[in-house]
């Protein structure tokens, strides 16, 4: 079993920027990829972000890439996500996501993710 615990959202002006952190529970961390994924009112929850169990291969949709960044700590058992330039439409719930152990490919999917954070807020105004 694994807990994550999202912090760091808040109210930010546009262009500005924010850094989400995700801290998990146990000793698997390590092995397991971790993605970033957020829900706007009305819309389904979307991928954002997700980095490899090694932290050696990031991934990133369009809508973000060149204004995010997604990093891991595996020493402190954390993922991160820096926002920079942020924009209206970045506005959601953004949740942390845990995958299997060693597990790898379509990093795109909430399906192959087996644990989840209970989301933190990103409120950008304009």
């Amino acid at each position: 079993q694994v807990q994550l615990v999202e912090s760091g959202g808040g109210l930010v002006q546009a262009g500005g920027s924010l850094r989400l952190s995700c801290a998990a529970s146990g000793r698997t961390f390590s092995s397991r990829t971790m993605g970033w994924f957020r829900q706007a009112p009305g819309k389904e929850r979307e991928f954002v972000a997700a980095i490899s169990w090694r932290g050696g291969s990031t991934y990133y949709a369009d809508s973000v890439k060149g204004r995010f960044t997604i990093s891991r700590d595996n020493a402190k058992n954390t993922v991160y996500l820096q926002m920079n330039s942020l924009k209206p439409e970045d506005t959601a719930v953004y949740y942390c996501a845990a995958r299997a152990p060693y597990s790898t490919g379509n990093y795109y999917s909430e399906e192959k993710y087996d644990y989840w954070g209970q989301g933190t807020q990103v409120t950008v105004s304009s």
